[in-house]
């Protein structure tokens, strides 16, 4: 395992983290343990969680995700050893179970958010605190077309920063983090910082894969320039480019079978690219979840990709995927096919 800067902090995390967004739906507790513990033997030292996990989000099972993720790290006294990361939920109407119908990035929204994810998660601190979306209106979630509203009612990014920077003087967290970011929300959030003494993010978590490099445009000149590392989640895209679903295939219990909501990697144009990416890695006589993993992990401006699995058999392949150096002659092959088909599912 390799490990990366976090940013300019004394942090080095490992360039594969674990996504634990199947725990306690797809997955039991004891998967969660196994599959826990199979990463840290691995190397990983670094595991992403959320308050409204796990995925598709539910009254019946929120909060599930960080519990499992604590009861491990106090079953297995490891918790000094790892770089712990979860978020906190932005506006939704359909999350209102989480704190009530005004669900915002405010004080009383983040402070009681942050409490309940320290309990769950048996921590008293966390490595990186992430707001998991904008308050504003504006394109995440693969919204197109960006629409301005006024008046804009959402919670100042100056006033967000400011409750994260009393959280941090608190010692309950130790950096922040943006998700489903714009780039000007990001240099809007980094120039907050510098003229107010706020907390800077040090990473944007944002989905980054074969069939969706919009991160590309704007976003990873940004994460360079001002040390603002991408953790790339849905680098498989929901697990198209594994080669599963190829041909129609539904298998039994796969992410895609069960929940058909889950639509953003399957138009047309996205399965024709897929083809052509699978096609690659055939021609290379590669595993195509390690060569679409191993592409992202190998991008200049990406701190860590985040890995999920429903299986020990595929976090194990997931894992290999760190072992994988892309030739020259296969990177301009996936550009050659980028080119043809870019972007299908932004």
């Amino acid at each position: 395992m390799h490990y990366r800067p976090l940013s300019t902090t004394d942090l080095r995390v490992s360039e594969l983290c674990l996504g634990t967004m199947t725990f306690g739906e797809q997955n039991s507790e004891a998967d969660a343990f196994a599959q826990l513990d199979l990463a840290v033997a691995s190397g990983i030292n670094f595991i992403d969680a959320a308050e409204m996990y796990p995925v598709p989000p539910r009254p019946e099972t929120q909060g599930l995700t960080e519990t499992y993720i604590g009861n491990w790290m106090a079953s297995r006294n490891n918790r000094a050893d790892l770089i712990l990361a979860t978020k906190v939920s932005g506006p939704s109407d359909s999350l209102e179970y989480l704190r009530g119908p005004q669900l915002r990035l405010n004080r009383a929204n983040i402070e009681t958010a942050l409490d309940n994810s320290l309990r769950r998660l048996q921590t008293d601190y966390l490595d990186l605190y992430q707001l998991h979306w904008p308050d504003r209106n504006t394109n995440y979630f693969g919204k197109l077309g960006y629409e301005h509203s006024e008046p804009d009612h959402s919670v100042p990014l100056a006033e967000t920063l400011g409750v994260l920077n009393d959280l941090v003087q608190a010692g309950k967290i130790r950096y922040i983090g943006l998700s489903n970011e714009t780039p000007w929300g990001t240099m809007h959030a980094l120039a907050l910082a510098e003229q107010h003494g706020l907390p800077r993010a040090v990473t944007i978590q944002n989905p980054y894969n074969l069939l969706n490099r919009v991160f590309e445009i704007g976003l990873a000149e940004i994460a360079i320039r001002e040390q603002c590392g991408l953790l790339a989640y849905s680098p498989l895209a929901f697990g198209q480019l594994t080669g599963k679903y190829r041909h129609g295939a539904r298998p039994e219990n796969a992410r895609l079978t069960l929940f058909t909501r889950f639509d953003r990697y399957s138009n047309p144009q996205a399965i024709a690219a897929t083809e052509n990416y699978l096609a690659i890695a055939e021609r290379h006589h590669l595993n195509p979840t390690q060569m679409a993993l191993a592409w992202v992990t190998s991008r200049p401006f990406v701190t860590s990709t985040i890995i999920g699995a429903t299986s020990l058999a595929q976090l194990r392949t997931n894992l290999a995927s760190g072992d994988l150096q892309l030739s020259p002659e296969l990177i301009a092959e996936i550009e050659d096919a980028h080119r043809l088909q870019p972007n299908p599912s932004p």
